[in-house]
């Protein structure tokens, strides 16, 4: 398989829509989920196409093959610095045991700095006490910090986009003119950002997982289309205008020795934590760490998870293993933190709308163990390119292994 990075940038607002089951108000989302890259794409090849799709040709195989490309999220990428724009392709999801100030809160120097309680957390438990950290700079109390983060010149950045709202004016379908008292408001994402009297665009980084024979054919088909795409909602009314841009394909399994890395960097942390732990409160309630080896499972964006046909918020033993065809007696869940919410979309191709989905937030965390830790290795790093759960050819159920915040302790806060 083949990693295709996308630089896609904003040339008007974007109405990328997150509709609620049962809500009349259409909020806009917070990054270019990768269905509506993959619909974007599969529609401008429909309404171009000369000849009927058949089970042999390029298009089947990219959206309706056994191994359809995943089209991933794309994340705001695009960071201000000294009126220069830095673009970023390892854009991040924060944990959901990633705290910060609640006053000020927020990475440092202007912030209070944030951190992570995985470890601790853990810890503590094991050894039957109460974990309730405070904010390490003043004192203050703390509160959950999400959003997308990554690391430039050994400083830690959050990235984000904004929204505005469009007012707009109902049209009499009869007469083709202007209501009277038909108003309505869209909530987009803004094509630029202001800083002083100059207006910096807007950057989001994505990617597409690819099989490789289709992998330069696709790559030169988005770069020979760059500004003909467009994303979202209300295309006819001028919103939805990018300029796409295809990286050079590379080798999408590249991720395997890193995945070892943050594995056994992260184990090594937590042995000596607990051992910190070991010397102050001398016994623990079980010593967990004896012949095991513990990693976790970041979700980096939101997934759609059944467990023997029903809807779950938890990735548990039973299901890791069927992800990752390993058959493992000795694999433990010690700790899960994860939220959900409701999903639905509209279907272009069907005219129809999509399914009311139960979907485990992005930023979910589970801890496991194992005694087979060789066994997961390279399955692991499958995972992370693959990802978990139903509809991961949209961008649902993407993962890392291990994320590196998980190892900022709250003295050590960023």
């Amino acid at each position: 398989m083949k990693k295709i990075n996308l630089e896609i940038k904003a040339l008007s607002p974007l109405a990328i829509g997150r509709q609620k089951p049962g809500g009349s108000i259409s909020e806009a989302e917070s990054y270019i989920p990768g269905t509506v890259i993959r619909g974007a794409v599969a529609d401008y090849i429909l309404k171009r196409a000369n000849t009927p799709i058949t089970a042999s040709d390029n298009f089947h195989s990219l959206f309706l093959g056994d191994n359809p490309a995943i089209f991933q999220n794309a994340y705001p990428a695009s960071l201000n610095i000294d009126d220069d724009i830095v673009i970023h392709n390892n854009i991040k999801v924060l944990p959901n045991t990633a705290l910060s100030s609640k006053r000020k809160p927020g990475f440092t120097p202007e912030k209070n700095g944030v951190f992570d309680t995985l470890i601790d957390r853990f810890c503590a438990e094991r050894f039957g006490q109460l974990y309730d950290p405070n904010c390490p700079n003043d004192g203050d109390r703390v509160d959950a910090f999400t959003g997308f983060y990554s690391e430039y010149n050994e400083e830690y950045y959050s990235f984000y986009a904004t929204t505005r709202l469009l007012t707009r004016v109902g049209i009499n379908r009869r007469r083709a003119t202007s209501e009277e008292r038909v108003l309505y408001s869209i909530e987009v994402l803004n094509e630029s950002k202001s800083k002083g009297k100059k207006e910096k665009p807007v950057v989001y980084s994505g990617a597409i997982i690819v099989a490789d024979e289709l992998a330069n054919s696709l790559q030169n088909f988005i770069n020979n289309h760059q500004e003909d795409l467009r994303l979202g909602g209300s295309i006819s009314r001028g919103l939805g205008r990018v300029k796409i841009t295809a990286k050079s394909p590379v080798e999408a399994k590249a991720v395997k020795p890193l995945v070892e890395d943050r594995l056994k960097e992260f184990h090594d942390k937590l042995a000596r934590r607990w051992n910190e732990w070991k010397e102050i409160y001398k016994q623990p309630l079980e010593d967990l760490l004896q012949n095991r080896t513990y990693f976790t499972i970041d979700l980096q964006s939101d997934a759609i998870l059944k467990e023997n046909w029903r809807r779950t918020t938890v990735i548990s033993e039973d299901m890791l293993q069927e992800f990752a065809g390993v058959s493992d007696s000795s694999l433990k869940l010690h700790a899960a933190y994860s939220s959900y919410d409701y999903l639905s979309g509209w279907n272009s191709a069907w005219g129809l709308m999509k399914d009311v989905e139960l979907i485990t937030n992005k930023g979910g965390v589970y801890l496991f163990s194992t005694a087979q830790a060789k066994l997961w290795m390279e399955k692991l790093g499958d995972l992370e390119v693959r990802g978990v759960g139903d509809r991961t050819c949209e961008g649902f159920g993407q993962i890392r292994v291990c994320d590196e915040f998980h190892l900022i302790m709250r003295e050590e806060a960023v």
